[in-house]
């Protein structure tokens, strides 16, 4: 397995890749990976010639520079779990070799896409994302690219991105990853004890009852119901709302939606928990 720390190393493996005719997958990671993020590789694995994934805390996409300085970094470790299902290569850039001396984001048109849910609570969150994942797709020129389907709204302004730019890349959505319990594989599960992972497990529960029964309430009861089981937890909700999967709006009436996910996002021994369901 090859380690590139230079956008020159890769456009030399691109050259090699692109001119035996040959596909390749990406996979965009900020490392402390877990099997989450294995099943990204894998299935880029099984759909391209050649797979690279990058490893690359972006700090601008934390609104919160404590998060920043809390998150797992855990390279050799990452490196060895990829050697280990044989992907191809690794990307693993410097903030200076991305960034150059200005770190900042780029003011991209997001669509709206950013609003709610996470825009709402983390602030320029999202033009963090999307100039971090331009910037790789650029430098990477992927066949296609595989995103989880736990970070959605990220996910939705990804696609928007690789669009309007015209990258060429295949964005493709994967399936959340879970534990037995339900609760969605995350980095920042690192930083939870045995028992608040155990009680992580409302947020799935609470996804799960909300699926089964929201012809039962309207959007807003069915809101306070979740908020209701939250109160009687350990976890401190921060969000629960629903959205249109088409347009990333909030949802008021079930009949004026084309589809509908559940968002959740919860506080568990002081560590920021997200998900989403789809609901119909």
């Amino acid at each position: 397995m090859q380690v590139f720390k230079s956008a020159q190393e890769l456009s030399n493996f691109y050259n090699g890749v692109s001119s035996l005719g040959k596909s390749l997958g990406f996979v965009a990671t900020m490392g402390a990976l877990h099997e989450g993020h294995l099943a990204l590789a894998e299935q880029s694995q099984s759909e391209n010639d050649f797979t690279i994934v990058s490893i690359f805390v972006n700090p601008t996409q934390f609104n919160n520079p404590e998060d920043l300085e809390k998150y797992p970094r855990k390279d050799e470790q990452d490196i060895a779990m990829l050697s280990a299902i044989k992907v191809d290569a690794v990307f693993l850039p410097s903030v200076e070799e991305m960034y150059g001396k200005e770190v900042s984001s780029e003011s991209i048109d997001l669509i709206g896409l950013d609003k709610g849910m996470e825009g709402d609570y983390r602030p320029g969150h999202f033009q963090g994302v999307a100039t971090v994942v331009r910037r790789l797709l650029k430098m990477i020129k992927p066949t296609r690219a595989y995103f989880g389907e736990k970070d959605y709204q990220q996910l939705r302004i990804i696609k928007h991105v690789a669009e309007i730019f015209k990258l060429n890349s295949e964005i493709i959505g994967v399936a959340t990853q879970r534990y037995p319990s339900g609760l969605a594989m995350s980095s920042r599960n690192f930083r939870l004890s045995a028992q608040a992972m155990d009680e992580a497990r409302i947020i799935y529960q609470s996804m799960q009852w909300a699926k089964d029964n929201y012809l039962k309430y309207r959007p807003q009861a069915l809101k306070e119901a979740i908020i209701k089981r939250f109160a009687e937890s350990s976890l401190v909700l921060e969000y629960v709302d629903f959205a249109d999967d088409t347009d990333m709006q909030k949802i008021t009436d079930w009949q004026e939606a084309k589809s509908v996910r559940i968002y959740i996002a919860a506080l568990c021994e002081g560590v920021r928990l997200i998900d989403n369901l789809s609901i119909r």
